[in-house]
This record gives C-alpha cells, sequence and structure tokens, in this order.
C-alpha cells in the first residue's frame, strides 16, 4: 500500500517542487497540499494521511501548532508529522517534538534524505538530523526531570525505553535483551501507553528528560 502524504508548506514553488518529487515514487501518494496551518489541520481530518509534511513558518497558523491540533483529533493518533524547516533552533525542535511531531528534518536535507524520512515515520519510527539530535540531547539533560514518572514502568519496559532513546529499532531492542522483535514491540507499546506517549519520538523524548538515557 502507499504512504498517503499530506504537504502543508505556505511556499508554491516548495510545495511544487515536493510533489513532484513524491509523485514518481511507487509506495508514495500525495492526498493534498495546504498552504497554511489551519487548512493542514482540515485537510488531515479530511484525507487521513499516514504522513504530514509540515512547514513550521506558515501563515493563519504556525506549524507547531497544527501539528499539535493534529495530534488531538480524535482518529487521527496514527498520523506521523515530519516537520521540514530552515529554522534549526532549539526552540522549535523540542515543541515540535513536545506537540506530537515524529520527526525533524532540515530544507537543507536532499531527496534521498527526505525520502527516507517520511518511510521511516510511516513505519512508525522516530527520525532527527544528526546535528539537531545532538543539540536536543544537551536540551533534554538540561530540562531532566524526577524519574518518578518511570514508576509505573516494569523493570523490562524501563530497559526498552532506555534502547528506543538509543535509537534502536525493534529488532535492535530483541537481539540487545535476547527478545523476538514481536515481543520487544509489545514492550515498546506498552510503555508508551503507560507513559501517554503518542508514538517513538516521544519516548525518546521521555527518555532523555527523566535521565533514563543519558549522552
Amino acid at each position: 500500500m502507499s504512504i498517503r502524504v499530506l504537504l502543508a508548506e505556505d511556499e508554491k514553488l516548495v510545495r511544487s517542487g515536493f510533489r513532484l518529487l513524491l509523485d514518481v515514487e511507487d509506495d508514495i501518494e500525495v492526498v493534498g497540499e495546504a498552504a497554511d496551518g489551519a487548512q493542514a489541520v482540515e485537510l488531515a481530518r479530511l484525507t487521513c494521511p499516514d504522513v504530514v509534511l509540515m512547514d513550521i513558518r506558515m501563515p493563519k497558523v504556525d506549524g507547531i501548532e497544527a501539528t499539535r491540533r493534529i495530534a488531538a483529533v480524535p482518529g487521527l493518533q496514527r498520523v506521523r508529522i515530519l516537520i521540514l524547516t530552515t529554522y534549526d533552533t532549539d526552540a522549535y525542535v523540542f515543541e515540535g517534538l513536545q506537540a506530537g511531531a515524529s520527526g525533524f528534518l532540515l530544507k537543507d536535507a536532499g531527496p534521498a534524505e527526505l525520502l527516507h524520512g517520511i518511510r521511516v515515520v510511516a513505519a512508525g519510527d522516530a527520525l532527527l538530523a544528526p546535528r539537531i539530535t545532538r543539540r536536543l540531547i544537551s536540551q533534554f539533560t538540561a530540562r531532566r526531570t524526577a524519574s518518578e514518572r518511570l514508576g509505573v514502568l516494569t523493570e523490562r519496559e524501563r530497559e526498552v525505553v532506555a534502547l528506543v532513546g538509543q535509537g534502536l529499532r525493534n529488532d535492535e531492542i530483541g537481539a540487545a535483551l535476547f527478545l523476538s522483535p514481536e515481543t520487544a514491540r509489545t514492550h515498546v507499546s506498552r510503555a508508551m501507553g503507560k507513559l501517554g506517549a503518542r508514538d517513538r519520538a516521544q519516548l525518546v523524548v521521555i527518555a532523555y528528560q527523566t535521565g533514563l538515557v543519558t549522552p
């Protein structure tokens, strides 16, 4: 099945370029184009895409607020949002992930990196550009909160969340803990439910915030 993508970008030429790039891919289908954040939220409701490619700086409603609104819509819990922007400040990254984004790439990423990013977040994994990840680790360390939040997890679930925080996939987590990939996936899902995490990207946030993972 094709990955259904909604484009949210206020610059028409940029949006058209994204569409041209995606339209030639056999496994990707563009289901809509939004010129501002409010339109992105409405089109997400109507089309229920797998991935929203979301710009940050847009009129009416910015990409961060649009991400927050889409994440809160009943029935859109499985929609993954990949934020793509020229603005890579710490505040944008942190707020975007907290709002519910699954990934964050800069607009200077090449076509192959963008296509890879869409496929990664569509599969349910988190995606961050390497230089963003380095600064994000520092940000999370500075904002780390008490580990009481982890009290709802079993010891095995803590181990799994720590490995998610290190960027491991389910098969890699299984190999590290001598579990099947399916069992690892189950532990990840349970931990997400207990911690109120929308997806793996938010598990990464929690892992650093609580000190479960340290740089």
